[in-house]
């Protein structure tokens, strides 16, 4: 069974790589799952995993609307980690109306696998049933070298993916730093930001401000440029979730500053990464953020 499911991967993924671009979700289909306050989780959080359901009362008291979790990687041994857990997680998230994102992290090396697992995180489903709101691809792995075959297998995957869900299904697509690929061009250059925003519903940008700077203005400059480059690169009408600097990765006052421009560039949805670093403090300076308001005139892009 499994090289029967391995060959109808290559199969899907050849199709995929011929396929038209597919039309992305309605907006105001993608808004109530990547706008608004989110979290993430990743499959190293171990004391979230020993006990999944006790961080849901916390992010509901927290204002937050979405939680993006892994599912797995591609240096990891199964599909779906801990899928007993991630049930109980994503159960738990439901019942208090909190939307559940699944995210994965491809190496872009092994086509058939990133398929396999990324599609796996799709058709998972909970003891009850259940499935995630929606899925995510972590977009920065540069195991491929060579920029050509990194983009077209990328793109190759995401129309795979694309087709794969249902025509109402979001689809979002985590990206490197805009800013952080024009200050490192030797990382990925040519960087398919059109091509992406023709697949996925929202873009979500890792603005890890906290990897150059620990000021309040650095921490402004940081996420205005990013959303600057971003929309003058892709559709005006994606769905932006602006993913800030590592949680207690700088004073507070830088993440108040990198709320400030995230809320005056009019971005969706914000988060930082990730919950279990992210303190009492940084949660109250979140949730005063006011999102989804036209940009001012500094963001326009």
């Amino acid at each position: 069974m499994r090289g029967v499911a391995l060959v109808s991967l290559v199969v899907a993924l050849a199709a995929a790589a011929a396929a038209p671009t597919a039309l992305a979700v309605d907006r105001q289909t993608t808004l109530p799952v990547y706008g608004g306050l989110g979290s993430w989780v990743d499959i190293f959080a171990g004391s979230v995993w020993r006990r999944p359901a006790s961080i849901v009362p916390t992010l509901r008291a927290e204002g937050v609307s979405t939680l993006y979790v892994e599912t797995s990687n591609y240096s990891q041994r199964a599909d779906v980690v801990r899928p007993a857990a991630l049930s109980a997680l994503v159960e738990a998230a439901h019942a208090d109306g909190i939307d559940v994102v699944a995210w994965y992290l491809p190496s872009l090396a092994k086509p058939a696998l990133d398929a396999r697992r990324a599609v796996a995180a799709i058709r998972f489903r909970t003891r009850t049933g259940q499935r995630f709101d929606s899925f995510a691809l972590d977009i920065e792995a540069s195991l491929v070298h060579d920029i050509r075959v990194r983009n077209a297998r990328l793109l190759v995957l995401s129309r795979l993916l694309r087709r794969s869900v249902p025509v109402t299904y979001p689809l979002g697509a985590i990206i490197p730093s805009p800013v952080g690929m024009l200050r490192h061009p030797h990382y990925w250059p040519g960087f398919p930001y059109a091509q992406l925003s023709d697949l996925y519903d929202a873009i979500l940008p890792m603005a890890y401000f906290t990897h150059y700077t620990t000021t309040a203005a650095g921490a402004y400059a940081y996420a205005r440029d990013v959303v600057t480059v971003l929309r003058a690169s892709t559709s005006p009408d994606v769905v932006i979730h602006l993913i800030g600097g590592l949680a207690s990765g700088a004073p507070l006052g830088a993440f108040a500053a990198f709320e400030k421009a995230a809320a005056e560039c009019g971005v969706d949805g914000l988060s930082l990464y990730a919950f279990q670093l992210t303190t009492p403090a940084e949660w109250s300076s979140l949730e005063q953020t006011v999102l989804g308001t036209p940009p001012q005139a500094a963001c326009a892009g």
